[in-house]
């Protein structure tokens, strides 16, 4: 027996490796939903973790192997490659087939197992929406999967949302980008496969008569294409049209993705040409300490590192490190310092800062035009802070003072 891993957990090596999967004893075993899947696959606990274990060719093996590896470098949201166990014989020395092992995604579900229960038609978009997604975010990564399919994905709850995840990329390839009709291939694959699937759920009695499979493949598709559209079209601006940059990178969070930075290039008649960079959640924290060194809680760093890309944009600055200083003392610092010093602890400098771009959207919004960022500063101010409690003063009393 040979065991190929990063960091082998010796109780690996407890394992009736001799045994053929399919006749491994209960006693290892755990009993989880899995779908359907053309290798024998069977749960094991140990030390505190499930772990999947599959036979299959080791070629093949280890081509998955090394494929897991690069998506967890790259931080793609698929399951754990653990180890390929090889040159397994039985007790009488006959060959038997090599294994690899993953470590199970807690709390998730095969999408196969949650079509074979009553779904509400908002759960179902929902879900639908999260295996779009995960699609769209492989493609951006340039993953040709292959093989997406009903049993070939998890769910698992992500913070009140969907989140979607790889378990099998036996067919996968790992490309620089892919090409519009890799794309395509790629899309046409899970169309057929999920069609296939919920077909042979609703034979089985197992699918909710409400559901159509037919619907269910074609709406993957389209929540797709309009994902991957409003994620990488090229849109054209006006040169003081900031409002509009805030607008499109206001969908994309909307639609579950982070705006890393915005890309523009000059046209000839006095329009920008935008492309926002996507990214996963849990970016900006460290961007924004990086360049202006303010510790912002996440969903603040994403709001202020918004307007500082849009300031970017419409400033002409190529040079990151040279905007976001500027951005830290020309608008940042006399926003703060804007705010009357018996109003200053009702909110700390990030927040305050957060909801005064808040508030900003809001009035552009009913105008139709950005307002700018001094009106909105002294609206804010006279509308909405001075009748806000005051934050730090009451945070710092005990809980059990308090009325």
């Amino acid at each position: 027996m040979r065991i190929t891993s990063a960091l082998v957990d010796p109780a690996l090596l407890d394992l009736p490796w001799s045994t053929p999967l399919e006749e491994w004893p209960a006693e290892h075993l755990v009993a989880l939903p899995q779908g359907i899947s053309r290798h024998i696959v069977r749960f094991v606990r140990l030390g505190g973790y499930v772990y999947a274990v599959k036979e299959t060719g080791e070629r093949v093996a280890e081509r998955e192997y090394d494929l897991l590896r690069a998506l967890e470098r790259i931080d793609f949201p698929s399951v754990e490659a653990v180890a390929i166990v090889a040159d397994r014989q039985t007790d009488d020395g006959e060959p038997l087939d090599p294994v690899l092992i993953t470590r199970h995604l807690q709390f998730s579900l095969p999408y196969r197992a949650l079509f074979s229960h009553t779904l509400r038609p908002e759960t179902m978009g929902r879900l639908l929406d999260a295996l779009a997604a995960l699609i769209v975010r492989m493609h951006l990564t340039g993953f040709f999967w292959g093989d997406c399919s009903l049993s070939n994905t998890l769910f698992r709850r992500d913070a009140g949302a969907f989140a979607a995840y790889l378990v099998d990329a036996e067919t996968g390839a790992l490309h620089s980008s892919l090409s519009n009709g890799q794309r395509g291939e790629d899309l046409e694959i899970a169309r057929v496969n999920i069609f296939g699937e919920a077909l042979d759920l609703q034979a089985a009695g197992l699918l909710h008569e409400s559901i159509d499979p037919e619907v269910v493949c074609e709406e993957v598709v389209q929540r797709y294409e309009r994902l991957w559209h409003e994620i990488t079209y090229e849109q054209q601006v006006e040169r003081k049209a900031r409002h509009d940059i805030e607008r499109r990178i206001r969908r994309l969070n909307e639609l579950g993705f982070d705006v890393a930075e915005v890309a523009l290039s000059t046209l000839g008649d006095g329009r920008y040409l935008v492309r926002p960079k996507v990214v996963d959640a849990g970016y900006h924290h460290r961007r924004l300490l990086r360049l202006t060194g303010l510790d912002a809680e996440e969903n603040q760093a994403r709001k202020l590192l918004n307007d500082l890309d849009a300031y970017r944009a419409e400033s002409d600055l190529t040079d990151e490190q040279q905007a976001s200083h500027r951005w830290l003392t020309e608008v940042f610092e006399p926003v703060v310092r804007a705010v009357p010093a018996h109003l200053r602890r009702k909110l700390e400098p990030q927040e305050l800062f957060a909801q005064i771009i808040e508030h900003k959207w809001l009035l552009s919004e009913r105008a139709g035009r950005d307002v700018g960022m001094r009106h909105a500063v002294q609206s804010y101010l006279a509308d909405v802070l001075v009748h806000r409690p005051d934050e730090q003063a009451v945070l710092g009393v005990e809980v059990d003072a308090l009325p």
